[in-house]
């Protein structure tokens, strides 16, 4: 190849293709032994990938010659940037690789044109793998469409994210998914024994057995963690243990796991599991997210969820929500632990949360619903009907027409709590 022009990958520095490996630049300077050691004991083959059999048992087609588009979902570290390295290799492809994060159009293009050549001039089969490909807009994706749909590369797209969800329709159509399972402790453990033996770390295998049990099936956290102890001395159990519970600990506040623990905070909160709520609180804390946030969520679960089966939980949140900002962190958590205890113990009823929703439904469905005229604030001096004031009657009630003739009943106070006395209440006046 040595007449060959030369082509560029994806931010315009210069490719060195070889059949199957990844295309860097001519100009870097990091050299392996100073990479972490997640990245210098990539597997070289397919054989060495741990969890390929049940890869290759659910998705067969992965096993035939030529390649078909396709995309990687799961977890960060199963190994789905490896796999498809690896896929290239095997099967005798060149392996372009492009970061949906650092690149735009133009540097996509510029890529698959790139990708074309090597086709084109050299009859070289081609993959393109796009890493984070859910980081894609649409212009994007848009842009793969005639390309994927002709067959001149094949696509590999990775992303920890649904695409069923986070692709368009038109890009999913023209791809296989395949799901990437995390890697089990046994697979885990095989992992780190290679790594202990090829790096020569020589860690006691009572610490390859601990690691796996902190990794959520995640490899590169299992390698990294690895490396980490190898760099300790006079490692103990007790701080190997240490070291890898405060590493961990995931959390995120802006993507899935922050939607996730949140869910299970209110949902625990309406199901009235106060031990369940309180651990939802520790993890929120732990990973860093606002307080304001969550007390902000509380009084919203206060009116939404108890709603009048305890008005007095509304109260509470709201005093949580003014003292928490005033307070702040560490402090606030014993605030936010408070009304998290109150809420979750005492009585729901979504009652007025189920009614405003139907009278918002009953409004928007019909054309302006007018006020009855001894209702209005200025009523016309010779309307038949007079308003009734109701503190001059017994009980300070006094039936009269408050809405228009056929208005449904949109609240239907529960038995729960102070609740109860307000639907007793409305039952007697409706007798009376």
């Amino acid at each position: 190849m040595a007449d060959q022009k030369n082509l560029f990958d994806a931010h315009g520095e210069i490719l060195q293709p070889t059949s199957g490996e990844d295309h860097h630049s001519k100009n870097s300077t990091l050299h392996l032994e100073e990479a972490p050691l997640a990245h210098r004991l990539r597997p070289n083959t397919l054989e060495e990938f741990e969890g390929l059999d049940r890869v290759l048992k659910r998705y067969p087609f992965l096993n035939r010659p030529s390649l078909q588009s396709i995309i990687l979902y799961g977890s960060s570290g199963v190994g789905k940037t490896t796999l498809a390295r690896l896929l290239a290799v095997s099967k005798g492809y060149e392996f372009y690789k492009f970061n949906a994060v650092l690149g735009g159009v133009a540097d996509l293009k510029k890529l698959i044109q790139s990708a074309d050549e090597m086709r084109e001039r050299f009859h070289h089969k081609v993959i393109i793998f796009i890493d984070e490909i859910h980081r894609f807009n649409k212009a994007q994706q848009d842009a793969l469409l005639p390309y994927v749909e002709e067959g001149h590369f094949v696509l590999i797209g990775a992303t920890t994210e649904n695409p069923r969800t986070s692709l368009n329709k038109a890009l999913l159509s023209r791809l296989q998914i395949v799901k990437l399972e995390a890697l089990t402790n046994l697979e885990l453990q095989r992992l780190l024994k290679r790594a202990n033996e090829k790096a020569a770390i020589h860690l006691d295998e009572v610490y390859l057995k601990l690691i796996p049990d902190f990794c959520r099936g995640d490899a590169r956290v299992a390698l990294n963690s690895l490396e980490v102890l190898a760099r300790i001395e006079n490692l103990t159990i007790e701080k190997a243990r240490e070291i890898i519970l405060e590493k961990a600990r995931e959390y995120d506040l802006g993507d899935n796991r922050h939607y996730d623990v949140i869910s299970a905070f209110i949902k625990s909160l309406r199901g009235s599991d106060p031990n369940a709520a309180i651990l939802y609180l520790a993890i929120m804390l732990d990973g860093g997210e606002d307080p304001v946030f969550i007390a902000r969520r509380m009084m919203i679960f206060a009116s939404e969820d108890v709603g009048n089966a305890d008005p007095s939980a509304l109260t509470l949140a709201t005093s949580g929500l003014q003292a928490v900002q005033n307070i702040g962190m560490p402090e606030a958590r014993i605030i936010l632990a408070q009304v998290t205890t109150y809420l979750a113990s005492t009585y729901k009823s979504n009652a007025s949360y189920l009614a405003i929703n139907e009278a918002l439904e009953y409004v928007q469905n019909r054309p302006t619903i007018e006020v009855p005229e001894h209702l209005k604030n200025h009523p016309h001096k010779d309307h038949p009907v007079k308003y009734q004031y109701p503190h001059n009657f017994p009980d300070h009630h006094v039936k009269q027409a408050y809405s228009p003739k056929a208005t449904p009943e949109f609240y239907h106070p529960t038995s729960q709590g102070k609740e109860d006395g307000l639907a007793k209440r409305l039952q007697n006046l409706k007798t009376k």
